[in-house]
């Protein structure tokens, strides 16, 4: 019995001080992302905007849950959020990429210009980006590792500056609305924000155009419907499916 309760003590201090590190954590992250003048002007300028807009949708702010999904083709990055793990995304805003460089498909090589195509998520913050500010992106992914050839390249970002060279440039403005909704999702607990990057929207007309235009590639025709599985459970659902992969990477429910 003593033993017992020496366990449960040990457990949950264990518990109080984990929990005491990932908020001094969290803390020390928030202190510094605000430190610098380019993220303490977005959150002052567009804080209060975003609650707003979260709360004309019914939403809670700030977000405990966001996602990001982009269309090339169209050149649109969506923002979606929900308020817990049972409930559906409601599209928040929609937002206008600045360019997009390169053809439609995914990046397989470095230098090749090419926007990644799949799923990712935001891995770093850049307050000092040369492009006003920018969030990295977790390319390459797994399925990039496999399917790539020779240097696969990174620093596939999303960022101001209006240019690109490979990533998904918007206005110094967009990212600054971006960056904060972002960074406050984090500070609330969001440890993984999803970036989706599609060739399009994978409707039938959507996929009958890719079909005509790159009816010789059936390479992209074969990875652009292992994205369609989960393009279209998100339209049924507006729902997640975990991101899964095959031992030779290829994408699967």
């Amino acid at each position: 019995m003593i033993n017992r309760l020496h366990c449960l003590v040990l457990f949950v201090m264990i518990c109080l001080s984990l929990s005491a590190n990932a908020q001094a954590d969290s803390a020390s992250f928030r202190n510094s992302q605000l430190s610098y003048q380019r993220v303490s002007e977005s959150w002052k300028k567009y804080n209060d905007t975003l609650s707003r807009e979260f709360k004309r949708k019914g939403m809670a702010y700030p977000p405990k849950d966001i996602y990001l999904r982009a269309f090339k083709s169209q050149n649109e990055l969506e923002l979606w959020a929900r308020n817990n793990e049972a409930s559906e995304y409601k599209l928040i805003k929609t937002y206008r990429i600045c360019s997009v460089s390169g053809l439609l498909g995914p990046k397989r090589t470095q230098g090749d210009r090419q926007v990644p195509e799949g799923y990712y998520f935001i891995s770093e913050f850049n307050p000092t980006s040369d492009y006003y500010l920018s969030l990295l992106l977790s390319y390459p992914n797994f399925s990039d590792q496999l399917q790539g050839t020779g240097r696969l390249g990174g620093d596939i970002y999303i960022h101001g500056g209006c240019v690109t060279i490979g990533c998904l440039p918007m206005t110094n403005e967009g990212i600054q609305e971006i960056y904060t909704v972002c960074l406050n999702a984090k500070l609330n607990g969001q440890q993984n924000i999803p970036v989706h990057i599609f060739p399009t929207r994978l409707t039938k007309n959507g996929m009958a155009y890719l079909g005509r235009e790159f009816s010789k590639d059936a390479g992209k025709q074969q990875f652009w419907n292992e994205l369609k599985d989960g393009y279209d459970y998100f339209e049924k659902t507006h729902r997640l499916l975990p991101v899964m992969y095959t031992p030779d990477g290829k994408y699967v429910d």
